[in-house]
């Protein structure tokens, strides 16, 4: 793309392997290969005392010093209870992905000789507001200009719909190496949009492997006649996670292999078949097509009663078992569709979109006298936005169609219920949902509560994010994602009407507002929760990053 647009670049953020892309001149998303020319890297960091190492020895280094490497640390994003304490310092989750960040974008620059500064990272759709803000700050303290945070099944239905030839509902059954995504969307020339998604952030291939090492683990007790839990050894195991993969990945190809485990001076052969495989793993895979049908029953709720394919997108989809059920258990012939890059291809493509569009954007308001932000291109004449779109084909040597396709609109929903804490009539304390999970992004809902007593002084309002569909839920099945205080006059008499209003972006980050309507005193919010890093630890993670140099 020519220096007169930015590039914007697409980023995997996985579990287990991540990779970043950008889109060519002529509109093709690319992969950029790490320093090793391999296409995706190990999410894996080993803090080896004072250097930050990611990637392939990283993930080697784990068994010589378990106590050092960190693996898997996307399933730990927006938990407070995580921190990884390593010489002295206390890493969080998003600081500790913020390397994962730095070393794609480091090993990117030295490929294609350009800076990498604009982002589009991914993350699966069934994260919640702290996940998906512990991902950008991620990429903040990477030192990145995180221009938006996509669903992961949604960057993979880009990928894949923007060269579809014709208008179809396609399921993107998304099964990475930490993650399980379900999703219907709808690909036509003019739009992509997601119906309804589901699924699991704590179920993916790592779930896989983790069979498999219970197994030899036990397969070894049997065959050396010792009651020892050999997982309890951080060395032995890591050796394990290691034989598991390799494993994993073998029994895709073969119907059989032999793993060799060494504890404590004892050695035991143990063989694993395809089929003692799929056996034992059963009920992960059950456990997506309950997902799966789950999603399907929302999906009628909305008018859709059918769908046209399925592509399987993730690393984990290419295990036999995987099309072999999802094929008998829907009648269909699930197409694998480029399952390790899709989703950073996608966020690229995102990106380009994002670039594109905004000069466009950017050349009509100079045009027309308007500012940037009273520009819609709905608006704009056919016949001027054509001629604006040869303008920048033109002078970017991109291909037309590439930035015709920047029009193309991209739908989204929330993957969560977002609500506040309130009296029901019968003045217990109830969660009251405003936005619906599977609404369509962006979305505005205000509702009216009233004050509990009379000459109250402040509104707490609790906001919560829950995975409930009815309008009314106990608390206990939401989780506080944060809290607004808002400031009442004097004098009010009891039930004096309060407006909350709930606005969510395409990404998922939520805003309130809470109007007093008597005096119009107002408090907005965005929701920043107490489990993502902010304020002074945030810097405190910013500035030690400058100093550390990742390899």
């Amino acid at each position: 793309m020519s220096n007169q647009l930015s590039k914007v670049f697409g980023i995997d953020l996985g579990t287990t392997y991540s990779c970043i892309a950008y889109v060519d001149e002529h509109g093709k998303p690319t992969i950029i290969p790490n320093f090793d020319s391999n296409r995706i890297t190990p999410s894996v960091v080993f803090f080896d005392e004072g250097k930050i190492i990611v990637g392939e020895e990283a993930k080697n280094s784990s068994v010589v010093h378990p106590d050092r490497v960190v693996s898997y640390i996307k399933r730990s994003m927006g938990d407070p209870n995580f921190i990884f304490n390593c010489e002295d310092v206390s890493y969080s989750p998003e600081e500790i992905s913020s390397y994962i960040l730095r070393k794609l974008a480091k090993d990117a620059e030295e490929k294609i000789g350009e800076p990498v500064q604009d982002v589009v990272i991914t993350c699966p759709a069934y994260f919640g507001i702290n996940q998906r803000e512990a991902t950008r700050k991620a990429g903040e303290i990477a030192g990145l200009n995180v221009k938006a945070i996509i669903n992961e099944p949604t960057a993979a239905a880009v990928a894949y719909g923007m060269d579809a030839a014709e208008d179809k509902i396609v399921l993107v059954y998304d099964l990475g190496g930490g993650t399980f995504d379900i999703s219907m969307i709808e690909v036509t020339a003019q739009s992509i949009k997601v119906i309804v998604t589901d699924g699991n952030h704590e179920l993916g291939g790592k779930d896989w492997d983790n069979t498999i090492i219970s197994y030899l683990a036990e397969s070894f007790k049997q065959e050396i006649g010792s009651d020892e839990d050999i997982l309890e050894d951080k060395e032995t195991l890591g050796e394990l996670q290691l034989s598991a993969e390799q494993a994993k990945k073998t029994l895709t190809a073969r119907d059989k292999t032999t793993i060799v485990v060494i504890h404590g001076g004892e050695k035991a052969k143990v063989e694993l078949t395809r089929e003692k495989f799929e056996e034992l793993t059963s009920s992960r895979l059950d456990e997506t097509i309950s997902l799966t049908r789950k999603m399907l029953n929302e999906a009628e709720k909305k008018g859709y009663y059918r769908f046209d394919e399925i592509i399987l997108v993730g690393g984990s989809s290419k295990m036999p078992q995987i099309k072999e059920r999802v094929d008998k258990e829907f009648s269909t012939d699930a197409k694998i569709y480029d399952p390790d890059e899709a989703v950073a291809k996608g966020a690229a493509i995102y990106g380009a979109k994002t670039s594109i569009g905004d000069e466009l954007i950017r050349r009509i308001a100079e045009s027309t006298g308007q500012t940037i932000e009273e520009v819609s291109l709905e608006a704009i004449p056919e016949a001027v936005l054509s001629k604006v779109e040869q303008e920048v084909a033109n002078e970017t040597g991109l291909t037309l169609k590439a930035v015709q396709k920047s029009r193309t609109e991209i739908l989204n929903v929330t993957s969560k219920s977002f609500g506040v804490v309130a009296m029901d009539a019968s003045r217990n304390e109830r969660l009251i949902n405003l936005i619906m999970r599977n609404d369509t992004v962006p979305k505005e809902c205000a509702q009216e509560f009233g004050t509990d007593e009379a000459d109250q002084e402040t509104v707490l309002i609790n906001i919560m994010e829950n995975l409930d569909t009815t309008k009314l839920t106990e608390i206990t099945n939401g989780t506080e994602i944060g809290t607004a205080v808002l400031h009442l006059p004097a004098g009010l008499p009891e039930g004096s009407p309060i407006r909350v209003t709930f606005r969510i972006n395409e990404e998922g980050r939520l805003k309130v507002e809470a109007l007093e309507v008597t005096a119009n005193r107002v408090v907005k919010t965005e929701i920043e929760t107490n489990s993502v890093i902010a304020g002074e630890a945030l810097e405190k993670a910013k500035e030690r990053s400058k100093g550390i140099v990742v390899i």
